[in-house]
């Protein structure tokens, strides 16, 4: 069962709509109504794409490192969204700890907000 927190294995799609290689998403939350529909975002081993003071990296020593799955540091991209079915999910490989997820959903919601 799909639970908000997980990372999960996903072919997160490029900006520009071609076909993404498997990679590791973050669960955010399910999406209101009737569908299996998830709000992702992605998880990069590309350090050096960090927004400073926006995404959140996951490194060896944090409290939620070896749960998550991760093989190595790693960054949550927050304006890399995604909404897809849970079909095209190909599996969790962990979790992050509720406080990163508050702080994550946090995040992207002031991002949100402040762009009206």
């Amino acid at each position: 069962m799909k639970q908000p927190g997980q990372i999960v294995t996903f072919p997160f799609p490029q900006t520009d709509l071609m076909a993404g290689k498997p990679r590791p998403a973050l669960l955010v939350t399910r999406t209101p109504g009737p569908f299996d529909d998830w709000l992702l975002c992605m998880v990069s081993s590309e350090l050096q794409h960090a927004i400073s003071g926006f995404d959140e990296l996951i490194v060896p020593g944090d409290s939620d490192f070896l749960q998550s799955g991760l093989r190595q540091p790693s960054l949550l991209r927050l304006a890399r969204l995604s909404v897809v079915s849970s079909r095209v999910l190909i599996g969790a490989i962990g979790t992050i700890n509720p406080d990163r997820l508050v702080r994550v959903r946090q995040k992207i919601a002031e991002w949100i907000k402040s762009e009206s």
